[in-house]
């Protein structure tokens, strides 16, 4: 069904790179009353880091990633909103170069566990699974909270890891407008850091990473459908110890995103996304597949 499976783009496609997720269907509409359990694998290869603002050159590194979700629908003033959990799970290995000397770092470990609270705001009329079957979309609008909890594996005195070992809190505006069996998606959103106070021995601090997203949504038979997406971000200068890093970020991403239901409970989700124009820490290719089980709703 294609309402439901919308909600695995809740999903990271890997582990936690912050702000640089490819995420279409975030705030469509879905009937109200529903979990979904979530189960993804994603691999990445290239000059990726699980925080991309950390100072590596010429990386190779490799990241095999899985993650696990749950996602509840329900109903806020009179609109559909959902709320949604994820814990990821990383294998990284791989080389770079850190002030002009070569390192090799090989870990694994839970990734920063995400919570999330998605609420439209217009449009999106909250309705039981019985009831939305004549809804059409028009034009929705909605609003969301994202939240990193700085519980993954990390270690002070390793450079890379696969936790960031500091809170970070994403607020997010996004529109949403369809055109018969065309969707057209609008987001913009910002990171905000804590500080990481053990970084090396010191303190490392993060400007804001402000991000939006636009994405092409084209819907078929059957329930499937396809999405193009692309992602730009930019800001999230490093300060540690006091001395302000030359890493200021504005890079772009493309995404290719496709959903296959499986059966009225279950579907498949197939992501791959690279980077387009990179200045810092996000010259990598991705590729993920994800399965989905939903249940309630009186289904």
């Amino acid at each position: 069904m294609r309402l439901a499976i919308a909600l695995l783009a809740l999903v990271l496609p890997c582990a936690p790179l912050l702000a640089q997720e490819i995420e279409p269907r975030t705030y469509s509409n879905t009937p109200v009353d529903l979990n979904f359990a979530v189960a993804g694998y994603g691999y990445s290869e290239g000059g990726v880091a699980l925080d991309p603002t950390v100072p590596l050159e010429n990386a190779k590194i490799d990241v095999h990633g899985t993650v696990l979700a749950y996602v509840r629908t329900f109903a806020v003033g009179g609109q559909s909103a959902k709320f949604d959990v994820s814990v990821p799970h990383a294998w990284l290995s791989g080389t770079a170069d850190l002030a002009g000397e070569p390192v090799e770092r090989r870990v694994s470990g839970f990734g920063d566990p995400r919570l999330r609270l998605s609420v439209n705001l217009f449009g999106a009329p909250a309705k039981t699974l019985q009831d939305f079957r004549g809804y059409q979309q028009d034009l929705i609008i909605g609003a969301s909270l994202l939240a990193w909890v700085p519980a993954g594996q990390y270690d002070a005195d390793r450079l890379v890891n696969i936790g960031t070992n500091r809170w970070a809190l994403k607020p997010e505006l996004g529109i949403s407008k369809a055109l018969g069996r065309w969707i057209l998606e609008l987001s913009g959103g910002v990171v905000f850091y804590q500080d990481n106070d053990e970084f090396l021995g010191g303190t490392r601090e993060q400007a804001p990473l402000y991000s939006a997203q636009a994405a092409v949504i084209r819907s078929f038979s059957n329930g499937i459908w396809a999405s193009l997406s692309g992602t730009w971000y930019a800001g999230g200068r490093t300060t540690v110890n006091g001395v302000r890093k030359d890493d200021l970020q504005e890079n772009s991403r493309l995404g290719v995103v496709v959903s296959l239901p499986v059966n009225r409970l279950n579907s498949i989700k197939l992501t791959a996304h690279t980077g387009v124009l990179v200045r810092a820490g996000s010259d990598f290719d991705a590729v993920s597949i994800a399965w989905q089980y939903r249940w309630g709703g009186g289904l």
